[in-house]
């Protein structure tokens, strides 16, 4: 199993979806015809990490559809951002469209940041949400998602590679890096991270979008430009599990005991 990944790292244009949309089109363009199968996009892609859900909240999923196009026009899946508004409140949505305009994964974001009021405005998902891209079989998380294992633990045994969306921003860069690499030694999984860069709404963002491999090594990334990364997905999840296989001596019975 091989695939070409890219990552799109990108200043957002703050609650400017038509002119992110314009960005985000000559990217998939680019990354379909160096011969990517997937981009990644960032969290909320097309508008930054806003609060203003009555800007930036659908209610007829407009950026599903277009995104949707661009997928079946460029022939390259597409892994984006995006804030559906349902009774009042909203849900950080993180979805997968195909070549034939199906979304294949639509994950809504479990852990809502308090600390940003993120929880004052959307509501929690409670489902971890997984799709295969033709042979690779992924899972989408979002940002403050990465704090906690729980997450990557559960989803280890069908899961090669977890997308983190993220608008994550500079004062905590390190936290970024240490955790991405933390979730993949553990689990034995590619992580991709994909974070917007630039300032927007007020906050300073570092990228360090990159991959990370099952074993934990960086094999690419990218600091503070906007640009795409051409990442290569291939078999070390399953070879590194077979040579040294760790993850068999979790005790999940027990660990369960502790939080009852």
């Amino acid at each position: 199993m091989e695939m070409k990944a890219v990552l799109a790292q990108t200043h957002i244009s703050w609650e400017n979806k038509a002119h992110n949309y314009k960005k985000a089109e000559y990217m998939i363009k680019e990354s379909a015809q160096k011969g990517a199968g997937i981009v990644f996009f960032p969290e909320m892609s097309f508008t930054g990490f806003s609060m203003n859900i009555e800007v930036t909240g659908e209610t007829r999923q407009e950026t599903v559809k277009k995104m949707a196009e661009y997928s079946a026009e460029y022939g390259i899946y597409i892994g984006f951002g995006w804030v559906n508004l349902r009774e009042g409140k909203a849900e950080n949505h993180y979805s997968v469209a195909a070549p034939s305009k199906e979304i294949i994964l639509d994950y809504i974001k479990i852990h809502p940041f308090s600390y940003g009021k993120e929880n004052t405005y959307f509501r929690p998902g409670d489902t971890i949400v997984s799709c295969q891209a033709e042979e690779l079989p992924m899972t989408a998380f979002i940002c403050y998602d990465l704090r906690f294992p729980e997450l990557f633990q559960a989803v280890q045994e069908p899961t090669t590679l977890a997308v983190v969306a993220a608008n994550w921003p500079e004062s905590r860069r390190e936290h970024w890096k240490l955790l991405l690499k933390a979730r993949a030694v553990e689990n034995q999984i590619y992580i991709a991270g994909v974070n917007c860069t630039g300032s927007t709404g007020g906050v300073s963002y570092s990228g360090d979008s990159c991959l990370i491999s099952p074993n934990g090594r960086q094999l690419q990334s990218l600091e503070y430009e906007e640009g795409l990364i051409f990442c290569e997905i291939g078999d070390e999840a399953k070879t590194q599990r077979e040579s040294f296989p760790f993850r068999k001596d979790r005790r999940k019975s027990l660990y369960r005991t502790w939080y009852e």
